[in-house]
This record gives structure tokens, C-alpha cells and sequence, in this order.
């Protein structure tokens, strides 16, 4: 029997809907693309943030390597690589120049391959080559670049995520990490 109301051909079909549920309104998909934007810089917020994060750990890793380094290059050769340029300091972590910069043929104290080198370079190859922090700055490093030097240690870090460092060195060739600029920056050996 068919129901009253529809013919032979209607059966199997759902009843048409009302004018009034038509599907979703302009409001209803203004919502739902709000929703989706806010959670989308929320995602892309906290993924920056671990990014970031990942970055600093890396460089303190970095830094921890690379004094663990100077501590025994200043074993092997006595005292610390002398200089404030940074190829020089990769140079005398592989093992080719002295404390004062003199040439010598020293075993390597650093795995070249775990650091970054600026623009590829290959510290046995261009002089020039520098060790880069994850955010593409030179490390920074001095040790009795200035006379006179009263601090009795090397000064060795990054720039941090801004790459900014205000006055490196305060008389004396001690750290300036209270000046401004400097809030962000990761040292090996803090001051």
C-alpha cells in the first residue's frame, strides 16, 4: 500500500526539506572559518615556539661541545686559541694553527661534520671557514684579543635567535650579558 500523498514513482525518496533547513547559513560557515584560522595560529604559533626552542637547545650543545673542545686544546698546546675572528678559532679546533696562530699539524678536537661551517666551507680548505650558530651567525669567541686581559678564561657564545650582541667584552675582556641586546644570547660559559 502506498502512503497517501505520494505516488508509485516517490518511493525510496526522502521527503524535500523546508525552505527554513536548507543547509548551513553564512553565519554558520563564518564561525567555522574563524574557528579553523584560530586553530591554525595556534598550531603554527606553538610550532614556532618548538622550533625556536630546538634551535637554543641545539646551539647550548653546540657551545658545550666546543668548550669541552678548548679545554683540551688549551691542554694540548697550553693556552687558548689567542684571537677574536671565529676562522681562527675553527682553525685551531681541527688542529692547524697554535695558540698564537702559528701553523702547526695537531689531531683534530672537533667533528667538523656535527657543526654547522658558513657557506660550506671546509675548515681544511679555506682559511676563512666559520663555525655558524643554528640561526646562521658566527659564534663568537675571544681570549686575550685586547690587552690588557684580566679575565682569566676565554668569552665563547651565540648571538641567540636575534643574532644581536651589544658590546661583546667589558674592560678587561670580560662578558657584557646585562647590556642590552645581549638578553638572548647563549654562552658557554656564563658569566
Amino acid at each position: 500500500m502506498i502512503p497517501s500523498g505520494s505516488s508509485k514513482g516517490d518511493r525510496g525518496r526522502l521527503p524535500r526539506r523546508g525552505a527554513g533547513t536548507a543547509g548551513f547559513t553564512i553565519l554558520e560557515l563564518l564561525i567555522v572559518v574563524a574557528l579553523v584560522a584560530v586553530l591554525s595560529g595556534l598550531v603554527l604559533g606553538a610550532s614556532r615556539y618548538v622550533r625556536e626552542r630546538g634551535r637554543a637547545s641545539r646551539a647550548t650543545a653546540e657551545l658545550a661541545g666546543l668548550a669541552a673542545a678548548l679545554e683540551s686544546y688549551r691542554l694540548a698546546q697550553g693556552d687558548y686559541p689567542r684571537t677574536d675572528q671565529p676562522a681562527r678559532l675553527l682553525l685551531a679546533l681541527v688542529g692547524r694553527r697554535g695558540p698564537e696562530g702559528e701553523a702547526i699539524s695537531a689531531q683534530p678536537l672537533i667533528e667538523v661534520a656535527r657543526f654547522t661551517v658558513g657557506e660550506g666551507g671546509d675548515p681544511f680548505v679555506d682559511e676563512t671557514a666559520e663555525l655558524h650558530d643554528p640561526w646562521g651567525a658566527p659564534y663568537r669567541y675571544a681570549y686575550k684579543s685586547e690587552i690588557p686581559w684580566s679575565n682569566p678564561g676565554y668569552v665563547l657564545y651565540s648571538g641567540g635567535p636575534d643574532g644581536l650582541a651589544a658590546a661583546a667584552l667589558l674592560a678587561g675582556g670580560f662578558p657584557a650579558p646585562a647590556l642590552s641586546g645581549n638578553g638572548d644570547n647563549l654562552w658557554a660559559n656564563p658569566p
